[in-house]
């Protein structure tokens, strides 16, 4: 299997694959991912994380799933054995008597302060012989080694942009523009049922994707086709990328620039030549994004009110 040895981080896809891979054999081997009881519980790991995240945010088996990656045949097995163990109970939602809630029950409450203890006390033990420096440069390491981890294995998906995952994208949105806006955002009927940007953002003429982690949005955007007087200057068909948002926590790990490409692949699905953008001067970020990807200033060639800035970059 190959071991790198430590010291600065080998360059080369081949060299960091196998950095992820010796970290990810000395890790669980570490924290008792190994042992067919975790961490002394009784319990295979697989199954000790299901009571855990039940415990920490009670939901639907649709909710664990998407948040814990599951597919229903797993899930419903390990869902049998902690009913079995009379840790939890699965009964119909009261809000949708088709779906299935899963709570804890009192023994399966003093089960989980049971494994919360000795995960503390595991992570404690394990920094406890470094120094604080050492615990400091610890915690940063992993933080950025999580946040990198996460985004990239988000899931970036086409959606109904009327649709609640949609909706609740757009929402955040909405909110970090009229918090970093000087005079504020009006979206006027984004977000609603009568949005005019929706049925835009929608097939044939456009598309709406975004992205999720743990069952949650943390970013979004769309393309729609551009005609007329928007269109001008360009040879062939434009698209224009509207919406685009990143989850605040979410930035500095590359997730921006990946959810950009891939509306720029759907931009050429839907037969664009060219795509174009605007944004407010107030979101240098973004800004310096586009001019990393390669888009060109243009100029105005829409009425958006808040837009301070156009972009155009040509689709090989």
């Amino acid at each position: 299997m190959g071991d790198v040895q430590g010291g600065a981080a080998p360059d080369g896809v081949d060299g960091q694959v196998a950095v992820v891979r010796r970290f990810n054999r000395s890790y669980t081997q570490r924290v008792g991912a190994l042992e067919d009881s975790f961490l002394g519980t009784g319990l295979p790991l697989g199954t000790a994380r299901l009571l855990f995240e039940v415990g920490t945010e009670p939901g639907t088996t649709r909710d664990l799933r998407a948040r814990l990656g599951l597919d229903s045949g797993y899930l419903s097995r390990l869902l049998r054995r902690l009913e079995s163990d009379g840790l939890v109970a699965v009964v119909p939602d009261a809000d949708d008597r088709r779906r299935r809630r899963v709570d804890l029950t009192p023994a399966g409450r003093r089960a989980w302060d049971d494994l919360e203890r000795r995960s503390v006390d595991r992570a404690r033990d394990l920094v406890a012989p470094l120094t604080p420096r050492q615990r400091a440069r610890l915690a940063a390491a992993l933080t950025e080694a999580d946040l990198l981890v996460r985004a990239a294995t988000v899931a970036i998906e086409r959606v109904d942009p009327a649709s609640d995952p949609a909706r609740t994208a757009v929402a955040a949105y909405v909110a970090e523009l009229d918090e970093r806006f000087p005079g504020g955002f009006d979206p006027g009927p984004a977000a609603s049922a009568a949005d005019p940007d929706a049925a835009s953002l929608a097939p044939p003429s456009g598309a709406f994707v975004v992205a999720t982690s743990d069952g949650e949005p943390v970013a979004c955007g769309g393309v729609r086709t551009l005609s007329g007087a928007a269109a001008r200057g360009a040879d062939g068909g434009v698209g224009e990328v509207k919406r685009m948002w990143v989850h605040p926590g979410w930035r500095g790990a590359g997730l921006g620039s990946r959810l950009l490409r891939h509306l720029e692949g759907v931009s050429r699905d839907l037969g664009h030549h060219e795509v174009r953008l605007d944004t407010n001067g107030t979101l240098t970020e973004a800004v310096a994004m586009y001019e990393r990807a390669g888009y060109r200033r243009i100029a105005r060639y829409n009425d958006n009110p808040y837009a301070e800035h156009f972009f155009a970059k040509h689709l090989a």
